[in-house]
Formats: structure tokens, sequence, C-alpha cells
């Protein structure tokens, strides 16, 4: 049985009584029509059942409407709103989302040459970086690239990003200004701006502030990393009394390891403290003092830098710092002065 004939856009203006073109705006946002011409058309084309054809149309404008968003860590809970938040700001400006989810954060370089057939007007890239050479090639196709919640210092690719060492220093403060002692850092991976800037700004403020220097232990940035690297850290002779961890999945792990296993009593033995504003950082069975990330503001400031460089691929790059917010909960002892402002 031979297959229907497609409609096209000729069929649908002949039944609407239109030109060919009046059938062309209709269907392209933003294009003057008149109000009584589009019924026509709409009309004429849910009758025919006709749908415009994107890709044509993109072939014909250079431009698909559509970016390139690559995420490394869809599964953390972090990413999935980001990816909401995004996806949300995308299609509210006429964009839609094309996701690339890549195994491994090596991967990227791969990955991005196949992303770049499918025309995306631009690429951000969440939770891992790409090569000077691939961001090169990135800027001679004319594609924007914006890394989020990452950067690469002297690179042609802009970011936006958490200023995640004033972040870190802001936790020393807290720890010190609480009465601890033996702070120690669970580190997300090493190669990652987000958990070495975490770990400095932390590390030089405890050293600014007199403290001893804090235990380093590596939790990879998933559940079962924190809760292995707080039973090595309360497996030692002199485990620490306060934890800050590069993010809240695995300070969850670290909680559940120093109450259950342990036995001990949060905040009055062991202070924890995240990173991210995870919705389960704030559940009653964890209640974790965290740094929150800005997620609404920080998707608002990467769409701004790329639909800026997609109206003009030209123009230098930048990257922004978006400052982290403490949100102070159970699982923290609270310096004297915070417990006065929060009651």
């Amino acid at each position: 049985m031979a297959g229907r004939k497609a409609v096209t856009s000729q069929d649908v203006a002949r039944e609407a009584g239109v030109s060919r073109s009046a059938v062309s705006r209709t269907f392209t946002e933003g294009a003057s029509v008149s109000e009584r011409t589009r019924q026509r058309v709409l009309a004429a084309a849910w009758t025919l059942g006709y749908s415009p054809n994107a890709i044509a149309r993109s072939l014909t404008t250079q431009r698909s409407h559509m970016v390139g968003l690559v995420m490394a860590d869809i599964t953390n809970p972090f990413y999935a709103k980001v990816l909401e938040s995004f996806s949300e700001k995308l299609q509210s400006v006429g964009q839609r989302v094309l996701l690339f989810s890549i195994a491994k954060v090596h991967d990227i370089d791969q990955a991005l040459p196949a992303l770049l057939q499918y025309q995306v007007d631009g690429v951000i890239i969440t939770s891992t970086v790409l090569s000077s050479a691939m961001a090169e090639t990135c800027a001679k196709a004319g594609k924007p690239v914006i890394l989020f919640n990452r950067y690469v210092r002297e690179t042609t690719t802009s970011a936006v990003c958490t200023d995640n060492a004033a972040a870190g220093r802001q936790v020393a403060n807290l720890f010190v200004d609480a009465g601890h002692r033996r702070c120690a850092f669970i580190a997300g991976t090493a190669d990652t701006s987000t958990s070495n800037d975490r770990q400095r700004g932390f590390l030089d403020r405890l050293a600014e502030r007199g403290a001893t220097p804090p235990l380093v232990e590596r939790g990879d940035y998933c559940y079962e990393g924190g809760f292995a690297a707080a039973e090595r850290l309360f497996a030692r002779d002199d485990p620490p009394d306060a934890i800050f961890c590069a993010n809240d999945v695995m300070a969850l792990g670290a909680l559940d390891l120093i109450r259950r296993v342990r036995g001990l009593r949060v905040p009055e033995d062991v202070s924890v403290v995240g990173f991210d504003g995870v919705d389960a950082s704030g559940w009653p069975s964890y209640e974790l003092t965290t740094m929150e990330q800005q997620i609404e503001r920080m998707t608002s400031e990467a769409m701004e830098i790329l639909l800026a460089r997609i109206a003009d691929p030209a123009l230098p790059p930048e990257t922004r710092f978006v400052p982290a917010r403490l949100v102070p909960r159970a699982s923290a002892r609270l310096p004297r002065e915070m417990l006065s402002a929060v009651s």
C-alpha cells in the first residue's frame, strides 16, 4: 500500500486562500501576520493534518533553534534541577534542548563533534570541561560554548560558576567560630575546579585563622564515596569534630556513617556541612547545613551569555562567579552570633 503523500505548506496556502509566505510567517515565532490570516492558516493546517518541518526550515535559516546541553553527572539531583531550569528557560525563548549525557568526564571531546552535527545554535556544558583544541573548533564553527559550574583559566570559553573559593572560606569561618578544632574536608574528583576551589578556600581560611590543618579524604561526589571517606576519617586516632563535604550527596553518606555506624551525635559530637542545596539536604532525617548554589540565577546568567553570543559570535569570552548561600540546619553547630540571628 502506497504511503500517504506529505502535506506541504503550498497545500495549506491553497486551502487557506493565502500566500505561501503567509503560511511560513504563521509558523515562525515572532513573525508579523494578521490574526485573521493566522486563524485561516491554522484552520487549514488542522484540516489537512499539516505540521511544519523544523529541520527543513533550519536549512533555510541556518538556525536550528536547538541548544546542546551536555551533562556528565545526570544522576546527581543537583544536575537534575539544572536540567529542568535550563529546559524551561530555553523553551521560553523559542529554543529546544538537545541533551547529550556522557558517562565519563573525559568523553566530552569525543561527544561534541557528534553534537555539532545537529547544527545546534550553541552548547552548554555542565559538570565537565572541554579541551582548548575543541573549544577552538567550536569557535571556528561559530558555535558559542558556555561552561556551567566549571571554568577553565586562560581559555576562549565563557563560564558561569559558583564562587566556590569564597564559599569554602565561609564554611571555615563557621567551623572556627563555632569552636571546632579538628576539621576535615571530603573532596569530589581530583580534576574539577569546583571541588578544588572549595578545598582551597576552606584550607586557606583555616590557615589564616590559625586552625590546625584539616584532614582531607576523597569521595568522588557520590553517596558511597562520602560514606567510605567518613569511615576512613573515623578510623583514625584523631577523628574530626567537623566535616565539610564538596557536595550534599557525599555529606548524606557521611552523616549516615557518623550516626548509624559510629553512633555519634550530630552536631554535638560532629558538625557536617554539604554543598549544593539538593532537596534531600532538607529532609527531616538529615537536616543538613549546606552551601546552596543559586541555580536559577546561574542558569539565567548562562542564558544571557549564550544568547548574546548566538547573536554575535565575536563577543569576547567572560566568566561570571555567583555567590553561594549558607542554609543553616541541625547538622552543624552555629556560632553564638549566628544563633542569635536565626532565633
